[in-house]
């Protein structure tokens, strides 16, 4: 069986920077404060499909 991954874009500028496992268990998107490269600070990062 593989892991899936999905792609965690920032909320600010758009660009995919973090890459994650997938949880089976989770319903609803992931949401993380994570540091962006392009915008250069601490953002809110959305799971993308």
């Amino acid at each position: 069986m593989a892991v899936r991954k999905v792609a965690l874009a920032c909320s600010v500028c758009g660009s995919r920077n973090y890459m994650v496992a997938e949880k089976k268990d989770r319903t609803e998107r992931l949401t993380l404060r994570k540091f962006c490269k392009h915008c250069g600070k601490y953002t809110i990062h959305r799971e993308t499909r």
